[in-house]
This record gives C-alpha cells, sequence and structure tokens, in this order.
C-alpha cells in the first residue's frame, strides 16, 4: 500500500516541472505553438574532387566459334589517358586447313589423295618413311614411292653440288686456277707484312 501511495505522489509532482530558460528567443503563440529563433555562422570552404575511372579502350569481340571455319581471332587494345586505340582481325589457320582437305578427301573415299595432303608436313612425311609405308610420289605408292622419293633426294644433291659456285671455279681450265691460285697467294703475302 505504501508503494502505490509513493507512486502517486511522484505522478501527481511530475506534472509541475518546468523547463528552466536559457535566454534564447522563444515565443509562444496563441495556439500554443512554440516558436524559437537561432543564428548560426560558420565559416569554412569546400572543396570537392571528382575522381572518375580512366577511359578503356576496349578490344573487339571476334567471333570464331563456328566449327567450320578455320580461322583465329587476335584482338588487342591500347589506352593512354589521352588516346585509346583498339583493333581486331582474323587469321587463317592453315594446319586446320590442311587437316579438314585430307578429312575431306579420306571421306569422299579418295585415301592416298589425303595422305598425300598429310604428308606435306615434315613431320608426317618422316613418320611415314619410319613407319615403311612412304608418302606417295606421282601416283606410286608402297616401295615404288620409295624409290622415287630417293632418287629425287639424290638429284637434289647432285644439283647443289652443280650449282655451288667454289666447285664452278674449280671445274673451269688451268688458266683460271692459275689465276686464282696467283691471286690467293698474293692477298696471303700482303696480309702477312
Amino acid at each position: 500500500m505504501i508503494r502505490l501511495f509513493i507512486i502517486m505522489c511522484l505522478l501527481i509532482t511530475s506534472g509541475f516541472a518546468y523547463a528552466q530558460d536559457d535566454g534564447s528567443n522563444e515565443t509562444t503563440t496563441d495556439d500554443g505553438t512554440i516558436r524559437s529563433e537561432s543564428i548560426v555562422t560558420s565559416n569554412g570552404s569546400m572543396e570537392t574532387t571528382i575522381n572518375s575511372p580512366p577511359p578503356s579502350a576496349i578490344s573487339p569481340q571476334i567471333n570464331t566459334s563456328n566449327s567450320d571455319l578455320c580461322t583465329v581471332g587476335i584482338a588487342g587494345a591500347v589506352q593512354t589517358q589521352i588516346l585509346g586505340i583498339s583493333a581486331g582481325r582474323t587469321v587463317r589457320d592453315m594446319n586446320c586447313e590442311k587437316l579438314k582437305n585430307a578429312k575431306t578427301m579420306y571421306d569422299m573415299g579418295m585415301k592416298v589423295a589425303a595422305v598425300s595432303v598429310m604428308c606435306q608436313d615434315e613431320r608426317v612425311f618422316d613418320a611415314m618413311l619410319n613407319a615403311g609405308t612412304p608418302c606417295p610420289k606421282n601416283g606410286l605408292v608402297g616401295d615404288k614411292a620409295r624409290l622415287a622419293w630417293e632418287m629425287e633426294a639424290v638429284e637434289d644433291a647432285i644439283q647443289r653440288d652443280q650449282n655451288n659456285p667454289i666447285r664452278k671455279i674449280f671445274d673451269e681450265n688451268a688458266d683460271t686456277k692459275m689465276g686464282l691460285g696467283v691471286i690467293i697467294s698474293t692477298l696471303a703475302f700482303l696480309f702477312l707484312l
């Protein structure tokens, strides 16, 4: 009961509390609205810096997703603070074309022609020789083709020997050999001095 009495006293006395006046300009209007006026003075400066991302040169997309094309897309871009350049192009893949041609010929039943296309690659040529099945030559296959390739190698070696300029000089007549000997010995003598 005492507690109830204390609570009632506190409620009754709390209604008589007033705020202390601090000297601000507060006015109360007829309808009970309290208005206050205050002046805020500040001195300061503001500087705004906008950091924007640098401009970017974006490489073009080159679509080479079609599996029937033997091309490779190449693209690149360079960007400075002033100028940006981007470019792109496609490049033919010659090995891909060779493989597609050989496969197409094989699918059409032209097996020797397909092997001949593949033999244009030096690695395939050497592998075929090492396997004992040389690449076709002028319509020849098997041992006949191997002999034809060996004959061509011998003819190439002879042709290289015949076109060798030093060999040509020494195959000429004896006067040329003697004149060349005199010139070489004179130069050697001058270098020794």
